[in-house]
């Protein structure tokens, strides 16, 4: 093949006998026979055009296939002035090949040196290959595109870090300009809202429109309503009302293309993707990635927004739930701690409570069982039973058989599995000096009393779990807390806390017992304080379960 395309044709390739096994060779200097007629014809076999010069760049042979792809060039031009820019400026220059458009096809040529001061180029047509590559550079730049897209989307749980992103991301990927419309949620005004970003701004810009803006631009209106339009130049007469929504700089639009933002329950707004005027317009890929991302976008949109509508909901239970400001009790002082089980909004199935009453007062701690917010729906109403009852009942054990009968009644008693421990006690300031207590205990753990000396004693409290059973059995014991004694009561979140060196070591009975010790005397506050943060040391961030506790210390008699 060398040989043809240097004007010879190669010798015979076998011979008779032993020929037949080893190739024949010319001794050096022998001339290949010639024969011109073969060598054309294989020249103009070949499927790439083939160019011949002499030393001094003049064309002297052209195959068939030069003939089509660079039909200027024929035997005696010369290649440095030849209609083909970039083979031309390769020849001036002394450069080994090419590759540039010619008649609508892309070419790609080799330059060759051949005897006497020769040159041969080699030129394939690469069009189709360049398609294809440009195609599958083009699948790859979209898959990137929409992954990112998904990435950002997805961890957009927001509704205005959604809108942000939806407007930011398709610029200038897929357009100069691009605008959100929207309308809010309650309480905002029941307008279009717009948000939109342009290449080169800092920032989105945001505004509130007319719905005549619908009708303004093309395919608005059918978009907010959740149906798709083809895309459409930008007239002048429209640029005028649009012009607002803009940036001052931007120049007159050229193509637009506007895509629903749908979601599950409809329409969550529309985009539109503006081009400049010396931007080619959209083709079909690029409407199908646009309708692809537009569609994400409002998935994502309605996502955060149902996410909004539950963490407002999740935040309104929150501010119900949490654990009041304790009033000031008459002979004593009362301190109280929480930690909710993993979880930011604060929530959880422990509470505590403390009620004046008009001869001292009544105190709750509960251990609702379960965690999260279905654990809170059944604190609250615990809670609530527990004020309403109070005014008629301030006996702990008559209102802890009360509290039980009212779990019962509830609509949803059949279909609840759930149930809470509970310490229901009353204060009393005794005439010598400290606190009559009586506590009734609902399966709870035991209080401990705090003494001066150091010394820890669990106060005998058991009983059956509120809400377990309809016929459920409590239990009601009675002591005077002395002056500078100390009544903590808490819920099994801090004994069963597991962490510590391991990561898998219960905090106990015994380190709560020996944790007490250094704090004797303090104020129920540092206490509280104290074993909040011993706790958390020894879970080290693992998650838990909620944590609720009471501390309660006499006054010396006045």
């Amino acid at each position: 093949m060398t040989a043809a395309r240097r004007g010879g044709v190669a010798g015979p390739v076998s011979g008779a006998g032993r020929a037949a096994r080893t190739p024949s060779r010319a001794p050096a200097g022998t001339p290949l026979p010639a024969d011109s007629r073969l060598a054309r014809e294989l020249l103009d076999g070949l499927a790439e055009a083939v160019v011949t010069t002499d030393h001094a760049g003049v064309v002297t042979l052209v195959n068939a296939m030069a003939g089509e792809l660079l039909p200027e060039i024929v035997a005696g031009t010369d290649l440095t002035r030849c209609a083909v820019a970039a083979l031309a400026r390769a020849v001036s220059t002394g450069a080994d090949g090419f590759d540039d458009e010619h008649l609508g096809r892309r070419l790609r040529g080799t330059r060759r040196s051949l005897a006497g001061g020769r040159w041969a180029w080699y030129v394939r047509d690469v069009t189709e290959e360049q398609a294809r590559t440009d195609a599958l550079l083009a699948e790859r730049s979209r898959t990137a595109f929409l992954a990112q897209a998904g990435s950002r989307l997805g961890l957009s749980l927001h509704r205005d870090q959604t809108l942000r992103a939806t407007a930011s991301l398709p610029v200038p990927y897929l357009a100069d300009a691009a605008i959100v419309v929207h309308e809010p949620p309650p309480p905002a005004d029941p307008y279009p809202h717009w948000l939109r970003y342009a290449d080169g701004d800092p920032t989105p810009e945001t505004g509130v429109g007319s719905w005549e803006l619908a009708g303004t631009v093309p395919g608005l209106a059918e978009a907010l309503d959740g149906d798709t339009t083809e895309p459409s130049p930008w007239l002048d007469a429209e640029l005028a009302d649009l012009a607002p929504l803009l940036p001052a700089d931007f120049g007159r639009p050229g193509t637009v293309l506007v895509s629903p933002m749908l979601s599950a329950g409809g329409p969550a707004g529309a985009l539109i993707l503006i081009r400049r005027a010396d931007r080619a317009g959209f083709d079909r890929r690029e409407i199908e990635l646009a309708r692809e991302f537009a569609a994400r976008a409002g998935a994502a949109l309605a996502a955060a927004e149902l996410y909004g509508e539950q963490t407002h909901l999740a935040r309104v239970l929150q501010q119900s739930l949490l654990p009041p400001e304790l009033p000031r009790v008459p002979g004593a002082t009362v301190a109280g701690g929480y930690r909710a089980a993993g979880d930011s909004l604060r929530i959880g199935g422990d509470f505590y409570e403390v009620f004046p009453t008009a001869d001292g007062a009544m105190f709750a701690l509960g251990d609702v069982c379960g965690k999260g917010v279905g654990a809170a729906v059944l604190t609250g109403r615990v809670r609530q039973s527990l004020q309403t009852l109070r005014l008629v009942e301030q006996r702990p054990l008559a209102l802890m058989n009360l509290l039980n009968r009212a779990l019962f009644d509830s609509p949803d008693a059949a279909r609840r599995s759930q149930f809470t421990t509970l310490l229901l006690g009353t204060l009393t300031p005794d005439p010598e000096g400290g606190l009559r207590v009586r506590i009734a205990g609902g399966g709870h753990p035991s209080p401990l009393v705090v003494r001066p000396d150091g010394t820890v004693t669990a106060v005998k409290v058991g009983g059956m779990p509120i809400g377990a059973l309809t016929s459920a059995r409590f239990v009601e014991t009675e002591f005077r807390l002395a002056p500078g004694e100390l009544l903590l009561a808490y819920t099994d979140g801090v004994t069963e806390a597991r962490g510590g060196p391991r990561g898998g070591a219960m905090f106990g009975d015994a380190r709560l017992r020996q944790a007490l010790l250094p704090v004797t005397g303090l104020p129920p506050t540092v206490v509280v304080e104290r074993l909040l943060q011993l706790v958390d040391e020894w879970l080290d961030g693992q998650r838990h379960d909620d944590i609720a506790m009471l501390a309660i210390s006499a006054a010396a008699a006045g």
